[in-house]
């Protein structure tokens, strides 16, 4: 698939895609929010695109570039390929503007996002489960276009996607009606980011953009730093609605440009964000649309005093998620830890290691043993969580000198993911 790579997003297309999108989408609010203000001495606001139907931005670049086919184009239908967002932006559209299409998604995902897409979409589009990952998918969705001559709508390396997606900008200066300081976005394929930096390098050239992705999933940090666009071969696919091996070509080239910074932000400092405002502002957010919060925080002496604005992306959250949600969060917080121990084959070794060990406020989470006969010492993997970070160095201590201490787990990522 042959794209131009040298485009950049003129502030003429994306005004008349605003106009196109005109009573498709919400205009989501710009809140003011009072705690995070307050807790970084500015003024932060959130643009809450969480609120739109389909509960993420995706819609505006879906229609937009939809609507923008030839009526030859909508008459053969579209493909797109998506386990998430885009594919629920892509359905809707689809029944918006009565298209047929067919939604590539792979088979880990889950049946929620499955019957989210069969409703949004309705009897305008088919649902094919096709491999066990969204490359998968995507590369039998890309044959499925070429053997049947069909649109491939990309979910964000694509003119008419980015220029949808930019609408969020022109929708920010309407209403913000004083000088903008900083923009914090999350970056994925980088559509949104491409979009959104494009609208403010020509109308609000001094306000600084910052794009923000997951730590494990690097892919438009590690570009930029490489200068050319790079595919990253391992990646964390936790914050799924942000973690791609490569960014889109066209949106690298306008991000190079465009963003005045482009950081990184931990999976478990963002599962601690999600939970914050879940349990303080009884907002629902999925781990992408937690980033641009979690990454205020590195920016804490810059901000001061300035206004700024977080996208918040989305809230397609899956509650089965909740449960690693909370032990990431803990993770990262240096307050969740596990161990091999060694118990003693003796009566009331587990009994010792209860009294004696373990602090007043340190909790078991997780106890998996293992009888080996013939030996010395049994094994078992335990879970343990803290009050405070600082108990951890005197836990380990006693551990060793009542000789219960086989191993530490937290910094052994390939054991721990084969014992936890």
């Amino acid at each position: 698939m042959n794209i131009e790579t040298t485009y950049f997003p003129e502030i003429s297309s994306i005004k008349s895609s605003a106009e196109k999108l005109n009573g498709i989408i919400n205009k989501t609010p710009l809140t003011f929010n009072d705690r995070y203000s307050k807790e970084f001495s500015c003024n932060v606001f959130l643009k809450r695109e969480d609120l739109q139907q389909v509960r993420s931005y995706k819609i505006r670049g879906a229609y937009n570039k939809i609507a923008s086919l030839s009526n030859n184009e909508k008459a053969k239908g579209i493909v797109c390929a998506s386990a998430g967002n885009h594919a629920q932006g892509v359905a809707l559209s689809c029944k918006l503007l009565n298209i047929k299409g067919t939604i590539y998604m792979p088979s880990p995902t889950p049946n929620q996002k499955i019957e989210q897409v069969k409703m949004f979409g309705g009897e305008f589009i088919d649902i094919v489960i096709d491999g066990d990952t969204f490359d998968d998918a995507y590369h039998t969705a890309i044959v499925n276009c070429e053997t049947k001559n069909k649109t491939f709508i990309h979910p964000f390396n694509d003119q008419k996607v980015i220029e949808g997606q930019a609408t969020i900008g022109l929708e920010i200066i309407e209403q913000f009606d004083k000088p903008l300081d900083y923009i914090f976005v999350p970056v994925g394929g980088g559509g949104l980011a491409a979009g959104l930096s494009s609208v403010f390098n020509n109308l609000s050239p001094t306000t600084k953009i910052i794009g923000v992705e997951p730590k494990g999933a690097a892919s438009m940090s590690t570009s930029i730093k490489n200068n050319k666009n790079t595919t990253i071969e391992h990646i964390d696919n936790f914050v799924d609605g942000a973690a791609v091996k490569k960014v889109g070509d066209l949106n690298f080239n306008i991000c190079k440009q465009n963003l005045h910074n482009m950081i990184t932000v931990p999976e478990g400092k963002t599962c601690q964000t999600i939970l914050d405002l879940y349990n303080k502002e009884a907002i629902v957010v999925e781990p992408a649309g937690a980033l641009s919060i979690a990454a205020l925080d590195l920016f804490a002496d810059e901000i001061k005093d300035k206004n700024v604005v977080c996208i918040v992306s989305g809230s397609n959250n899956d509650i089965t998620r909740t449960a690693e949600i909370k032990e990431r969060a803990l993770l990262h917080a240096n307050l969740k830890h596990y161990f091999i121990v060694k118990f003693p084959q003796r009566a009331g070794a587990l009994r010792e290691f209860v009294a004696e060990i373990l602090g007043p406020t340190d909790d078991i989470t997780h106890f998996e043993y293992t009888k080996k006969v013939n030996r010395e010492n049994d094994v078992a993997v335990v879970g343990l969580q803290l009050k405070s970070p600082h108990d951890l160095t005197p836990l380990i201590t006693k551990m060793k000198e009542k000789n219960f201490f086989g191993d530490y787990l937290n910094d052994k990522p390939d054991l721990f993911q084969f014992l936890i």
